[in-house]
């Protein structure tokens, strides 16, 4: 039996539920098209949201099942992604250095005064993390 039991608190699911209406917990669980449906229609017109309250253990479970523990917390990785993720922060955490560089530079502290695309790079990037972080970590723990 590995060391590493957890991949997703069932706390943090209910913490970023409160940023539910977006889809950030359906993301989390690693249920893309509904996290993007919720994205685009904040919850389900804040139905599909409440009821998720009650849903998140199953998806808990369910993300438990599917994805790889290992050194690499999912918890910690989804946590910087989502509050410090323009910075790309959970890339540097994954130990992607260049493409954090590249959120870094891309957010506004450098590069967007002289690259007016850069906006766009950082929101594609984000967007790819957001779908695929969960097959990104588990990856990486698979090669641990």
């Amino acid at each position: 039996m590995s060391e590493y039991r957890h991949t997703h608190s069932i706390l943090l699911g209910y913490l970023l539920w409160i940023f539910g209406f977006m889809g950030s917990h359906r993301f989390f669980y690693g249920r893309k098209v509904s996290g993007a449906i919720w994205y685009f229609t904040f919850g389900l017109f804040f139905i599909g949201w409440i009821i998720d309250l009650f849903l998140i253990p199953s998806m808990a479970d369910d993300a438990e099942e599917r994805y790889v523990p290992g050194p690499v917390n999912y918890n910690l990785t989804w946590i910087l992604l989502t509050f410090l993720g323009l910075l790309g922060a959970h890339r540097f955490y994954m130990g992607k250095i260049w493409t954090g560089l590249l959120y870094l530079l891309s957010s506004g502290l450098v590069f967007s005064f002289t690259f007016p695309f850069a906006g766009v790079i950082l929101f594609i990037g984000l967007l790819y993390d957001f779908l695929t972080l969960n097959e990104q970590l588990s990856e990486l723990n698979r090669d641990y």
